[in-house]
C-alpha cells in the first residue's frame, strides 16, 4: 500500500467514525482506561522447512537374489561365504553380471553405489504459503507524555504451521569398487547372461574378501523424489513496551518491540527414493516427534479504529526473528526457518 492510499484509508477511518458527544472525550475516557485487551486472527508468512541429511536411505541393487535367496550386496553381483564358511579365504557363492567390465586382470570388480549424507531438499518449502492462528494481547498504560501514551505490551500467540514437499531433485552419490582376486590362469565364467554361483557348489573360486577397495564421487548422480511432510503447532508468547500516537480522534497507531519466545510441537514423516546412475535404487522413510523451545524478538505495527468509549477495530502487522530450529527425524533433519516470519492480524480491542 502506497503513502496516498494509506493516508486516504486513515481519513476514510477518521471521516466514517464522526464523534458523538460520549466520543468527544474518549481523551478523558481513555485516561481512566489504563488496560487494553485485543483478540485477533493471525496470518504467518515467510515460514519455510528443509529437509536435509540422507543418510539412511538403504540401497536395493535392482531387487535381486542370489540362488540361495539373499539379496545382492552389489549392484552389478554379490559375494558371500559358501558352505564351507570360506575358511580358506575363498568362495564359490559370487555371480556378476558383465565379464568384459567387470574382468580386471586377475581380479572381479563390484560395485556398490550409495546416496551422499548430506543431501537436502534444495529450496525449502511453503516459504510464501500462509499459516494461521490467534494471538491474544494485554497492554498496560504506564504514563502519558502530551497526546502520546505508552506502557508495558505482553501477548500470547498459536499458529499452525503445515509444511509439505513433493519435490525431486538431484544429490550426490558414491560409487565403491571392491576387487576381488582369482587364480591366475584361470578363466571366470562368462557373462552375459549372468553368472551366479551357489551356497553349496561348486563353482569358480575368488577371494572372499575384497584385497582392493576404491571410491569415486558422482555428483549429481542421484534422483531422489518423494514426500516430506512436517507439521507443528507452535505457542508463543512475546514482551516489549508501546508507544501509541492518536492519528485523528478516532484512530490510533502503536508500535512496539521486545522478546519472543515459542514452544515447537513438531512432527514429520518422509518417504523417499533415489535413483542411483548406473547404480541401484535406494529407499528409506521416517517419522518421529519433538518438542523445542526457541527465542527471539519482534517488532509491531498496529492501527486502531475506535468505534466506541471501550470497542475497537484493529489491523497490524509483525516482523519476528527466532533461533533456528533443527532436529532429526528417524534419519532425515527437518530444518525450520522461522527467523524472517512475518505476521498479519486482524481483530478487535476492548478498554477498561
Amino acid at each position: 500500500m502506497n503513502h496516498h492510499h494509506r493516508t486516504s484509508f486513515i481519513l476514510a477511518a477518521c471521516t466514517l467514525a464522526v464523534p458523538t458527544a460520549a466520543m468527544a472525550e474518549q481523551s478523558d475516557t481513555n485516561t481512566n482506561s489504563p488496560n487494553h485487551f485485543s483478540f485477533a486472527a493471525r496470518a504467518g508468512f515467510n515460514i519455510s522447512a528443509k529437509f536435509k541429511n540422507l543418510g539412511n536411505l538403504t540401497l536395493h541393487p535392482n531387487q535381486r537374489t542370489t540362488p540361495n535367496g539373499k539379496p545382492y550386496n552389489y549392484d552389478n553381483g554379490y559375494v558371500y561365504k559358501d558352505v564351507s564358511g570360506s575358511v580358506d579365504g575363498q568362495t564359490w557363492n559370487w555371480g556378476y553380471d558383465n565379464s568384459a567390465s567387470q574382468i580386471s586382470g586377475n581380479t572381479i570388480l563390484m560395485n556398490r553405489s550409495s546416496v551422499g549424507a548430506n543431501v537436502s531438499s534444495p529450496n525449502g518449502v511453503d516459504r510464501s504459503d500462509a499459516n494461521y492462528g490467534a494471538e491474544f494481547v494485554y497492554n498496560r498504560e504506564l504514563g502519558k507524555h502530551g497526546k502520546m501514551t505508552y506502557g508495558l505490551e505482553v501477548a500470547a500467540n498459536y499458529l499452525r504451521v503445515d509444511l509439505n514437499d513433493h519435490s525431486s531433485f538431484f544429490g550426490s552419490a558414491t560409487r565403491t569398487t571392491d576387487a576381488y582376486a582369482f587364480t591366475p590362469g584361470t578363466t571366470p565364467p562368462q557373462a552375459p547372461p549372468a553368472y551366479q554361483g551357489s551356497f553349496d557348489g561348486p563353482g569358480f573360486v575368488i577371494g572372499s574378501t575384497p584385497v582392493s577397495s576404491t571410491a569415486a564421487a558422482l555428483p549429481g548422480g542421484a534422483a531422489i523424489v518423494g514426500n516430506r511432510e512436517f507439521n507443528a503447532n507452535i505457542w508463543g508468547l512475546r514482551l516489549g513496551p508501546y508507544v501509541e500516537f492518536p492519528l485523528c480522534n478516532t484512530v490510533n497507531l502503536s508500535l512496539s518491540a521486545g522478546l519472543a519466545a515459542a514452544l515447537v510441537n513438531g512432527s514429520a514423516s518422509w518417504s523417499e527414493t533415489a535413483f542411483i546412475t548406473g547404480g541401484g535404487t535406494a529407499t528409506g522413510s521416517g517419522s518421529g516427534h519433538d518438542l523445542s523451545m526457541l527465542y527471539g524478538g519482534y517488532v509491531n505495527a498496529k492501527v486502531e479504529w475506535q468505534l466506541s468509549e471501550r470497542w475497537s477495530a484493529e489491523g497490524g502487522v509483525q516482523f519476528q526473528t527466532l533461533s533456528s530450529y533443527e532436529h532429526n527425524f528417524s534419519g532425515r533433519t527437518v530444518e525450520l526457518d522461522l527467523s524472517q516470519s512475518i505476521f498479519i492480524t486482524l481483530g478487535a480491542g476492548y478498554k477498561f
